[in-house]
């Protein structure tokens, strides 16, 4: 019968109580500093004009990774055998792997952060992607965060914000915007661009510079369209409201000068069935008023 081994040698080097110590310690003061330079930095970004997503967003960041070099550092002081290469060697085989099994969550990550550190718009921007329309509330490492107009929460991810046609409605101070009317073709033209010159010119929304304009653009079937262009703020509500006011006035002040409006003329043409249609229907009428008639003769 074999005697049963009591000790093991694993060949591991003695650990120090001190060592750990010291590596708790640093660790400890990598925590403390990480903390110290997230409170530091997002109040110091937002001084030099970043957007309250990027100073939050970095900051953290920075702190993550003074916290991941003092737990490297804390490791390799209390255990010596453990070397600064092995960790990062044991990092890359978790990096790869995380990778492979990450790929859109890292993707909509680095996205965020190219739209964080580049800020083609910030919270509160109005923005346009693809059928979603809205301001934008919140940029995270993950998704953009959007309240549409009609007061609907959408969440966005990164990867679709980079790869996308994304229209900044507010990206300048002022924005055009045309409306369409017609008048008739017996009407003074000129008369009538001056006249709605004249009423979009003093309109509160309207921006004075660049002026309005009234272009004739097009010969309709019984109208001559001038377009209305002005310039008004950019964001959603401030160029309803310039629509609004300059359709009112155009409107009231052609009333006034007679500048006449007609609706459009439309032709129809009417299928072979549809006349068929309204043939027999009129057989039918025919045949009723002769039976009315017939009767009261007979009476």
């Amino acid at each position: 019968m074999l005697p049963m081994a009591t000790d093991v040698d694993w060949n591991l080097p003695p650990i120090e109580a001190a060592q750990l110590g010291a590596g708790a310690v640093v660790v400890l003061m990598g925590y403390v500093i990480s903390r110290l330079l997230r409170a530091g930095l997002e109040p110091y970004w937002r001084w030099r004009g970043r957007s309250p997503s990027f100073a939050r967003v970095f900051a953290a960041m920075t702190g993550w990774t003074v916290v991941l070099l003092a737990l490297g550092a804390g490791l390799t002081i209390a255990f010596p055998s453990v070397q600064p290469i092995n960790i990062l060697g044991g990092l890359g085989v978790v990096s790869i792997a995380a990778g492979i099994a990450f790929q859109e969550v890292l993707g909509n990550l680095f996205a965020g952060v190219l739209i964080l550190s580049r800020e083609p718009f910030r919270a509160g921007d109005q923005i346009a992607l693809g059928d979603v329309r809205g301001s934008v509330v919140e940029v995270n490492l993950r998704e953009t965060v959007v309240r549409t107009f009609d007061g609907r929460r959408v969440l966005i991810p990164n990867s679709t914000m980079s790869n996308g046609v994304v229209t900044v409605q507010t990206g300048y101070e002022r924005v055009r915007t045309s409306v369409v009317v017609g008048v008739g073709y017996e009407a003074d033209l000129e008369r009538a661009r001056q006249v709605a010159l004249a009423a979009m010119h003093d309109l509160d929304a309207v921006a004075e510079e660049p002026a309005p304009q009234a272009l004739i653009t097009e010969l309709g079937a019984s109208t001559v369209n001038l377009e209305l262009r002005f310039w008004s703020g950019a964001r959603q509500l401030e160029t309803l409201e310039a629509a609004d006011q300059v359709i009112g006035a155009v409107v009231t002040a052609f009333a006034a000068e007679e500048i006449a409006m007609p609706a459009d003329i439309r032709v129809l043409e009417s299928s072979p069935s549809f006349t068929a249609a309204l043939a027999q229907a009129g057989t039918g009428d025919d045949a009723g008023r002769r039976e009315t008639g017939d009767g009261e003769r007979a009476e």
